[in-house]
C-alpha cells in the first residue's frame, strides 16, 4: 500500500519546509496551496538483497505527503472545515502536525509568542471541531430517518446514534476518536466518515538551529505528555533539512555530522509515520525485480499478495517465504533452499516485517 500523509498546522509554523524537506521539493514556502509530493521510503534491507540477487529493478515502497496549504484554525468552530480542505484531509492515512518552535524576528508568529503546547491544543480542538460538526449532522439525520424507519432499519439507526453519542460525549471531554475505547465493531462502523482525530498523528516541533543542541531533551520533556497510541512528538530542524534534502547523501551525511544530527529527518519522519500506522514491510523477488511492499500489521499471505495484483489473491495457491535474516545468513535462495529455509504456506499465514515471498497463484 501506498502511505499518504497530510501536513497540516498553524500559519507561519514551517509546513511548507518541513514538505520540502520530507520530499526533497521545491515548493513555495510563501504560497497558500495545497502541494503533494512522493517520498522514497528509506529501507536498509533493500541494499544487501540488492547486492544479493543483482535484479535489473528495484523498487522502494513510495510515501506521498500533502502539504495542506491552508492554515485551519477557525474554520472548524461553527460548521467544522469543510470543502476542498476536508476532502484532502480526511482522503489522508496520518497527519503530521508542524508546530513552531524557531525564533524568526522577520516572520512574526500568529499568536503573537511561541508556545509549543498552546498551538498543539489550538491544532487540537480545531480537528474536534470538525468531526463534532461532522456528528451533529448525522445526527440530525438519523432523527429524520427514524421517524419513518421500518423496525430491522431502526435497530441500525440506533446503534449508529447511540454510538455516535458517545463518541461525541468523549470529543467534547477533549477525547481524540483516536483514543477513545471503542469496540471492533464500533471502530468499523465509524470508518466512512473518515474523522479526522482518529487518524494518528504526529506532531513535529519545528525547532531552529540554535536549538539543535536542546533538541534531545525538549523532545524527551514533551513526549512525556504527548506520546501515546497514535501519537507521537518529534523535534526537528525543517530549515536545515529542507536544505539537506538538496544534497546527495555523502553531502548531507558530512554536514549532518557538523551538526551533530546522526539521522535524517525524513528517516525519523517516515519510521514513526510508519509505526503509528501499524505497518510492516516484506519483499517480493520476480522477474528481474526486486520490491518493497508496505500492509499493515496481521495481514494474512493471501491479503499480502492481492496488495500486489487482485489476481494473485482471487488465484492464490501458496507462498513461498523465508526470513531477511535467513537468506542473508545462507546467501541465496538455492542455499536456503537446500537448509530447509525457504518453507511453503497457506493463505492463513500472517506475513511478517521483513518476509522474502513468492506467490504462487493460477487463474
Amino acid at each position: 500500500m501506498s502511505v499518504n500523509i497530510g501536513i497540516i498546522g498553524l500559519a507561519k509554523s514551517g509546513k511548507t519546509t518541513i514538505f520540502n524537506a520530507l520530499t526533497r521539493g521545491k515548493a513555495d514556502i510563501e504560497s497558500p496551496a495545497a502541494h503533494i509530493g512522493i517520498a522514497k521510503v528509506p529501507e536498509p534491507r533493500l541494499k544487501p538483497l540488492v547486492s544479493m540477487l543483482q535484479p535489473k529493478k528495484v523498487v522502494p515502497v513510495e510515501a506521498s505527503y500533502t502539504d495542506i496549504g491552508a492554515s485551519i484554525k477557525g474554520l472548524g468552530k461553527e460548521t467544522g472545515i469543510s470543502g476542498q480542505l476536508l476532502n484532502q484531509l480526511s482522503s489522508v492515512d496520518a497527519l503530521i502536525n508542524v508546530v513552531r518552535a524557531f525564533t524568526d524576528e522577520s516572520i512574526p508568529h500568529v499568536e503573537g509568542s511561541l508556545d509549543v503546547k498552546r498551538d498543539i491544543a489550538t491544532i487540537d480542538l480545531e480537528l474536534a471541531f470538525s468531526d463534532l460538526a461532522i456528528i451533529e449532522r448525522r445526527l440530525e439525520r438519523i432523527e429524520i430517518s427514524l421517524k419513518g424507519a421500518k423496525p430491522p432499519e431502526r435497530q441500525g439507526l440506533l446503534r449508529e446514534q447511540e454510538s455516535l453519542m458517545k463518541i461525541k460525549a468523549d470529543l467534547e471531554k477533549d477525547v481524540p476518536i483516536r483514543e477513545q475505547r471503542l469496540t471492533t465493531n464500533e471502530a468499523r462502523a465509524i470508518t466512512s466518515y473518515q474523522f479526522l482525530t482518529a487518524k494518528p498523528i504526529l506532531i513535529v516541533v519545528n525547532i531552529g538551529e540554535e536549538q539543535l543542541s536542546q533538541a534531545a531533551s525538549l523532545e524527551t520533556e514533551l513526549s512525556l505528555h504527548y506520546s501515546r497510541p497514535k501519537c507521537r512528538i518529534i523535534t526537528l530542524c525543517g530549515k536545515l533539512e529542507m536544505e539537506l534534502a538538496q544534497l546527495n547523501n555523502e553531502g548531507a551525511e558530512a554536514f549532518r555530522s557538523e551538526f551533530g544530527v546522526l539521522e535524517s529527518g525524513f528517516d525519523r519522519t517516515i519510521k514513526l509515520s510508519y509505526e503509528l500506522l501499524g505497518l510492516i514491510s516484506f519483499f517480493t523477488i520476480a522477474s528481474d525485480e526486486v520490491k518493497a511492499w508496505s500492509i499493515h500489521h496481521g495481514t494474512s499471505a493471501v491479503k499480502a499478495a492481492g496488495k500486489i495484483h487482485s489476481d494473485m489473491e482471487r488465484g492464490f495457491i501458496r507462498a513461498e517465504v523465508i526470513t531477511y535474516d535467513d537468506l542473508m545468513k545462507c546467501g541465496s535462495l538455492s542455499e536456503s533452499r537446500k537448509k530447509g529455509l525457504l518453507r511453503l504456506e497457506g493463505k492463513d499465514y500472517i506475513v511478517q516485517d521483513g518476509d522474502v515471498i513468492t506467490f504462487l497463484f493460477n487463474i
